[in-house]
């Protein structure tokens, strides 16, 4: 996935004081069980973790997705392959 924002699919989320997490601009759910939520979103990749997670919402017309449970911690990760650098920059 690009860098950019994808057009129409504003991304945000809301957490609920570690008790749930809101988040709009979600494109896909690649993977959920109760310890953590993996979505392509229109930002990026992102993954939420935590404990006794439950996804209430899932409105991928709409790009929203509720999810219910103890939050530990919301990820980004980027899903391209980068070349390993040594220091000051050269290829290993």
């Amino acid at each position: 996935m690009s860098d950019k924002i994808i057009e129409g699919k504003a991304h945000s989320f809301l957490s609920r004081e570690r008790d749930g997490i809101d988040v709009s601009g979600v494109l896909d759910v690649i993977s959920f069980d109760e310890g953590g939520v993996v979505m392509e979103t229109s930002c990026g990749s992102m993954a939420v973790e935590g404990e006794g997670l439950h996804v209430t919402v899932l409105n991928l017309a709409d790009g929203m997705v509720n999810i219910d449970g103890r939050i530990s911690g919301v990820y980004y990760f980027d899903n391209s392959v980068q070349v390993k650098r040594g220091l000051f920059g050269k290829k290993k």
